[in-house]
């Protein structure tokens, strides 16, 4: 049985007008490209453009040569959020994404969360975890080999007494070299929650201003509902936790409409009839950042798991619809706003199009973990002072195991990458290099770019045979005729 929204049926008309490509919906072309202009100019990507291209709609093109391996562009995040999962190993900024508190703090959060039950992942290094099991464009980064002591971190990890625990965490035990790694100190959530953390005040006002006001799980949260939000935090941890995602992208587009009606009225004279009702154009400019991805339904554009025989392909698609309506129910009882009804609370924005939007545009948030820059650190000492370091460090080293080099892990979607377009013989890459701490997207040149060319990477691993490339990338909607397909195709 199709699952209908009320808000779809009652709203119909905005809905349609908010879905429709950014190009109409903007009245012209001129607008949006002044859109992508003002963005790149605010990101000070000057080497690139965003141009319509006849075959794909948008594409970034160079509008300067660039070498191999230089750095591309660089582009903040418009929505991010870090595993759950992962939240257990690394504590980092919840705006930016870089390790807050200090080395001891880090090693000795984990080892306390463990004591009380809470395992750590499985998983080491930087692979990806995406929630989704969806092959989205990877970020990399100079993932340095283990070497030496730093490899002699055994898989059956060694506890830790529990004084040595609290004297790690409470800044009493301070660890050889580890002031050559400075981490910012940990500001705590302005709403009171005990899930968000930040590395200045600037993080924690911009964060609470754009997103977390309304999903704040504190005394001092606007959203309508903290019962309500729990249960849909609760929900998305245990089921996808992309829908955290779009509960981000819906709260930010709330509190813009809201900031652009506040600016509105404060400039008219006469603003009763404008206060009774909603301003369809400031939703649409509030809308206009989540309105560039390429949208598809989201249980269309999921890829089929490989435990998934194809005869079952119908029945696991109307589980995820059943998935993204229980969600959006519980997300509206959480944080509705009755003027934003048309267009932030529709099952078809929220559950079909913002989270096919991530599906399709996303990519993995990657921050290279300090304390493994600090154990291989200690490993690259001369001999006198790493046997003396040593002493110190080795019991830590061998109670995290091979878990000492695990990285902020997350998904994010990034307004100037979404708009890059595949190739399975691309130019260039997202790839984090050594000085990249943050939550920016960095995309490198794998090959000399010259002026006028456009600027691709790959969606898939492009080293697959022609028809699983083909296969994986009809979950984007469309088939690749990239030079490298063109020809081996049969």
């Amino acid at each position: 049985m199709e699952l209908i929204c009320p808000i779809d049926q009652r709203c119909s008309d905005q809905i349609t007008s908010l879905l429709r490509p950014p190009s109409v919906r903007f009245c012209t072309f001129i607008k949006t490209q002044e859109y992508f202009e003002q963005l790149i100019s605010k990101r000070r990507c000057q080497g690139i453009k965003v141009k319509q291209n006849g075959e794909f709609g948008k594409g970034v093109f160079a509008e300067t040569d660039f070498e191999e391996e230089e750095l591309v562009f660089k582009d903040q995040m418009l929505v991010g959020a870090q595993h759950p999962s992962n939240k257990i190993d690394c504590l980092v900024c919840s705006y930016c994404f870089k390790f807050i508190g200090s080395i001891e703090q880090q090693i000795g959060r984990r080892f306390y969360l463990k004591t009380l039950g809470i395992g750590i992942s499985s998983h080491n290094g930087c692979e990806s975890n995406s929630s989704d099991e969806v092959e989205d464009n990877e970020f990399a980064y100079n993932h340095r080999s283990e070497q030496n002591g730093a490899s002699s971190s055994s898989s059956s990890t060694i506890p830790l007494p529990t004084m040595a625990v609290e004297s790690l965490m409470n800044g009493e035990m301070a660890l050889p070299y580890s002031n050559k790694f400075p981490l910012p100190s940990i500001i705590l959530c302005p709403g009171g929650c005990e899930e968000a953390f930040y590395c200045s005040k600037l993080c924690a006002e911009a964060d609470w201003d754009s997103f977390h006001c309304l999903l704040c799980t504190g005394e001092k949260s606007e959203s309508c509902s903290r019962d309500a939000l729990l249960k849909f935090i609760q929900h998305a941890n245990e089921t996808n936790d992309i829908f955290l995602l779009a509960a981000k992208a819906i709260s930010f587009t709330i509190l813009r409409y809201r900031k652009f009606k506040a600016s509105h009225l404060s400039k008219q004279e006469n603003t009763a009839s404008i206060i009774l009702g909603t301003d369809p154009s400031l939703l649409l400019e509030a809308w206009k950042p989540i309105s560039i991805g390429h949208k598809r339904r989201w249980w269309d554009c999921i890829s089929l798991p490989d435990d998934i025989d194809a005869s079952d392909e119908g029945t696991f698609r109307g589980q995820i619809r059943e998935l993204a309506f229980t969600s959006l129910q519980l997300l509206k009882e959480a944080i509705f706003d009755k003027e934003c009804e048309p267009c932030i609370l529709s099952l078809s924005i929220n559950a079909i199009n913002i989270i096919g939007m991530f599906e399709l545009n996303n990519l993995d948030l990657v921050v290279a973990s300090p304390v493994e820059d600090y154990f291989l650190y200690i490993d690259d000492l001369p001999h006198s002072e790493k046997k003396e370091a040593e002493k110190i460090t080795q019991p830590y080293l061998d109670a995290l195991g091979e878990d000492y080099s695990i990285c902020c892990q997350g998904t994010a979607f990034f307004p100037l990458q979404s708009c890059m377009n595949h190739s399975c013989c691309p130019n260039a890459k997202a790839f984090k290099r050594e000085e990249d701490r943050d939550g920016q997207a960095t995309i490198v040149a794998l090959r000399p770019i010259c002026k006028g060319e456009e600027v691709t990477i790959s969606y898939i691993d492009e080293d697959l045979s022609f028809e699983e490339r083909q296969a994986l990338l009809a979950d984007y909607g469309f088939r690749c005729r990239c030079p490298k397909c063109l020809d081996e195709e049969p």
